[in-house]
């Protein structure tokens, strides 16, 4: 972003409050270039002290905005679509999406605009600039998608896919927080069973998997690979993992992760 053009996060939840924080401490823009707008206006005193123009009024946000994002409930998007569509100039503005299994073609027939749309889908980890964001478009300018990435890589790490794995992303990586956390629930309340006091147990989890994942991540590593290095013949750890795996925990995952793709997809159809 110049230091001329404005952005308008509809919707400011932790979603978008994150992203706002993330560009301003990146020095991607200021707070003067960022319009946050909330039913409950109340709530975002404290970023107007600090500088960020804060509403209850969406049109007067999308007027002044050259970047609109879109992050508000499926099942209230249409509702907000019509409000703005009178202020939006298609030509000159860019629209991002943060809203599960909404495609650009469902936000451009609601607006019955022809404006660009580049979809954004990141996770809770936003929060302390960690998030897995997935970068979509089906008519997105290059320089646009590239701006949109630069965006979220403020709070996290972004790549670009096809649009139709938006909604398998949204299980991956969005559900997915989830479904990595009550893994961890889970080594915690076994660390518990074996001795360890609970917030002891948890410490202890949670970095263990931290570090796991950070083998892959800084090693470019695969599991198995990891998983080689801590098991050996007749030894404690491939004996926890069989058993593991005889009571279906790599299937219930991968059967997890399918059924939240299933459902992220209707989302926005039973609006």
């Amino acid at each position: 972003m110049n230091s001329s053009q404005h952005l308008a996060i509809l919707g400011s939840g932790n979603i978008g409050l994150s992203l706002a924080k993330g560009l301003v401490k990146a020095n991607i823009c200021k707070p003067q270039q960022i319009s946050l707008t909330r039913r409950n206006v109340a709530a975002l005193a404290e970023y107007s002290q600090e500088g960020y123009h804060t509403t209850d009024n969406n049109i007067k946000a999308v007027r002044k905005a050259d970047i609109i994002v879109l992050a508000v409930l499926p099942q209230q998007l249409n509702k907000l679509l019509d409000e703005i569509r009178p202020a939006i100039k298609a030509e000159k503005q860019l629209l991002i999406s943060v809203i599960s299994g909404v495609s650009c073609n469902d936000i451009r027939q609601q607006l019955d605009l022809n404006v660009q749309v580049i979809r954004a889908m990141p996770n809770t980890a936003i929060a302390i600039g960690q998030s897995m964001t997935c970068i979509a478009t089906d008519n997105g300018t290059n320089k646009n998608i590239n701006l949109v990435k630069s965006m979220f890589d403020t709070v996290g790490v972004s790549i670009q896919i096809n649009e139709e794995l938006m909604t398998s992303a949204t299980a991956l990586c969005a559900c997915g927080i989830a479904f990595f956390l009550r893994s961890i629930r889970a080594a915690s309340q076994g660390g518990t069973e074996i001795g360890f006091h609970a917030h002891d147990a948890l410490k202890m989890a949670a970095q263990t998997a931290k570090g796991a994942a950070d083998l892959l991540l800084q090693l470019s590593s695969h599991p198995e690979q990891e998983i080689d290095k801590v098991t050996s013949p007749s030894g404690c750890t491939i004996a926890g993992l069989n058993e593991m795996e005889h009571h279906g925990f790599s299937s219930a995952m991968i059967k997890g992760i399918r059924l939240s793709a299933e459902k992220a997809g209707d989302l926005y159809k039973k609006e």
